[in-house]
């Protein structure tokens, strides 16, 4: 299924040549501009990569005004269960306990490598990549989803207020609550909520995460500091059934 606006597509990737270039788009930003790594990083080439590519599909947002190699300009890629199963389990499972997520009975789809060039972060992008995945959502029929988002860094004591405000005001509810694997599980509750800054808890928490906690979104117990990509993670989980505001206009548009 492709997703058209006027000035970006949106489209499951293909073949060999789109996954190289949402390999290189996430390279540019996970490597290049947060200082992440990996064993399957390919620095010659400038690909992130991992064992888990080939069990996902790759919704890729493409600018045709850009040569082949480079059209892809935002990516998210999506896990079933099925595949999962196939994979030997979900990315996220190397990070969170996933039990009562797989216990609810409900259709799960994992999101994740989530991310957009720096120039082409803007509402139309967003919103573009949004729609296509709001599309591919209906396609699985997926009620839950859910996935690994970060903060820049590993020093807990300089995001001590924004972790603090997600365990506070925007931690899942117990029958969808993950809970982070030690031993690089970190404790999110920091500081009391009474001694929260809150508005600039909230500036900052990067855009991605405020963008699932404005449709609704909630977070799991704890947050996963992955040093080999230095940064501080949290469960992103979404119930499809509770979305707010323009999120239930994204995920219903196209109903009768």
């Amino acid at each position: 299924m492709t997703t058209e606006t006027t000035a970006f597509e949106v489209r499951l990737a293909t073949g060999e040549d789109d996954l190289a270039a949402a390999q290189r788009l996430r390279y540019r930003v996970f490597v290049e501009e947060l200082g992440g790594d990996g064993p399957l990083v390919d620095h010659a080439a400038r690909r992130e990569a991992d064992r888990f590519d080939p069990f996902f599909d790759h919704l890729i947002l493409t600018d045709p005004d850009l040569p082949r190699g480079d059209h892809v300009i935002g990516v998210y890629r999506m896990m079933t269960e099925d595949r999962a199963r196939a994979a030997g389990g979900f990315y996220s499972e190397g990070e969170y306990d996933l039990g009562p997520l797989k216990a609810s009975g409900r259709r799960l789809l994992e999101l994740g490598r989530s991310c957009v060039a720096p120039e082409h972060r803007t509402g139309a992008a967003l919103v573009a990549l949004w729609q296509g995945l709001a599309d591919q959502v209906r396609r699985t029929g997926a009620e839950v989803l859910f996935g690994v988002a970060s903060f820049h860094g590993t020093d807990l004591a300089a995001l001590a207020q924004p972790l603090s405000m997600l365990h506070h005001r925007h931690l899942a509810p117990p029958e969808l609550r993950v809970t982070a694997r030690p031993p690089q599980a970190r404790d999110m509750d920091m500081m009391p909520e009474a001694e929260l800054d809150r508005r600039a808890a909230m500036l900052a928490v990067p855009q991605l995460i405020k963008s699932y906690l404005r449709l609704g979104g909630v977070v799991g117990e704890g947050a996963w500091v992955d040093r080999a990509f230095n940064t501080t993670d949290v469960c992103l989980i979404l119930d499809t059934a509770r979305l707010t505001g323009q999120g239930a206009g994204l995920y219903t548009r196209g109903r009768e």
